[in-house]
This record gives C-alpha cells, sequence and structure tokens, in this order.
C-alpha cells in the first residue's frame, strides 16, 4: 500500500475513534448546555453556560428533590380538562424513526428540545399544589430559591402521585414555566442530565443549589 494512502487511513481512524470516544463521554459523562429561557430565573438567567452530569446512565444513580434537571421536552401541553390526576404522564408522540434519525436526535442531539427545571417530587411521592404552596406528602415545601413575590398555581396537574419510574419538576419562575403542571410528570429515560456547575460567566462560577 502506498505510504501516504496508509498515512491518510490510519488518521482516519484516529479520528473516528476520538469521535466514538467524544460521544460516549458526551452521552454517558457530561456535556455543557446553554440557558435559553427565563423559566429558571433567578437561580439560572438567559446564556449562562451549564456543566450537565450524565454519569447517572451507567451508575443508575437515584434523582434527588431539589436537583436541577434538564430532559426532553414532550410533546404535549394538557389542558385542565384533559388532564387526568390519576395518570398525571407526560406524553410522547414524535419519536424519531430509522438508525440515522435516531443517532442524530439521541446522540448529536441536533433536532431535540429540551427544558431545564427543578425536580420537586419522586416516585410515589404525593403532589397537592393548592393555596399557591406545593405540598408533598402533605408537607408545605420552604421553598428558598423562589423571589419572594412568586407563587405557585395549576389548573391542570394539582394534585396527583408521582407514578414509578418519573419524577416531578418545575421552574423556579413558576409564572413563566412550562413544566409539570401542564406537561404532567417526566419519565426517567427521558432525563438528560443533572446541573453540577456554572462556567460562565466567570462571576457566578461554581456550583449550583
Amino acid at each position: 500500500m502506498n505510504e501516504k494512502v496508509k498515512d491518510i487511513l490510519e488518521w482516519g481512524y484516529c479520528i473516528i475513534i476520538a469521535l466514538v470516544f467524544a460521544l460516549l463521554f458526551r452521552y454517558f459523562v457530561g456535556t455543557p448546555t446553554i440557558v435559553k429561557q427565563r423559566s429558571m430565573y433567578p437561580t439560572l438567567k438567559e446564556n449562562q453556560r451549564l456543566i450537565l452530569n450524565r454519569t447517572f446512565r451507567i451508575t443508575h444513580k437515584d434523582f434527588e428533590r431539589g436537583e436541577i434537571v434538564t430532559f426532553e421536552a414532550p410533546t404535549k401541553q394538557y389542558s385542565k380538562w384533559e388532564a387526568d390526576q390519576s395518570n398525571p404522564i407526560a406524553i410522547y408522540e414524535d419519536e424519531p424513526k430509522g438508525l440515522i434519525s435516531k443517532f442524530i436526535y439521541y446522540s448529536l442531539e441536533v433536532t431535540k428540545k429540551s427544558y431545564i427545571k427543578r425536580v420537586i417530587a419522586l416516585a410515589g411521592d404525593h403532589v397537592k399544589i393548592e393555596n399557591n404552596t406545593v405540598y408533598v406528602n402533605g408537607v408545605a415545601q420552604e421553598e428558598k430559591y423562589l423571589q419572594a413575590d412568586v407563587v405557585t398555581e395549576s389548573e391542570v396537574f394539582y394534585d396527583f402521585i408521582v407514578p414509578d419510574g418519573y419524577i416531578f419538576a418545575m421552574g423556579d419562575n413558576r409564572t413563566k414555566s412550562t413544566d409539570c403542571r401542564v406537561l404532567g410528570c417526566i419519565p426517567l429515560e427521558k432525563v438528560e442530565g443533572i446541573v453540577t456547575l456554572r462556567f460562565w460567566p466567570f462571576d457566578v462560577f461554581g456550583k449550583i443549589d
């Protein structure tokens, strides 16, 4: 084989291997992301850069109340006439078909829309939203991350038990957040990452509560 061709092939193999490892790292370990909406204000602001931890896909770590996570956006928002309090689950209808489409959607995440919210309740928890307050298992939640004038209301999902294999999450900017109150609870397999670090801008660098 011509030496020049051999060198090109070797470089090609190296590039392919590097890309595979990069994709595996991105999917199973961690990746950066950008805040694009105001639903988590004031905790997170638009255009801030974050690091998502994705090792739970390997370790199967349980999620915790208070963690900020990203998840694949459901395809449906419920109205108050459609909501079934006994079955408060998110709907995903536009799943990609075909190997290439799935690779682009799930691995490259080019066409995927995601939300960033805070975990409020876990599987088996009884959630009740009334009198502008969130109750989990009968206990009013002290949500110190909310601004003083923010209240929590819901006419769609407001009194239910989080199903097994699901979480219930809301944005900190409750009046500007499209979240599980209208989407339903999110299946664990649709959770994409746990926010662990804010790295931009530098003046707010560090762990996020």
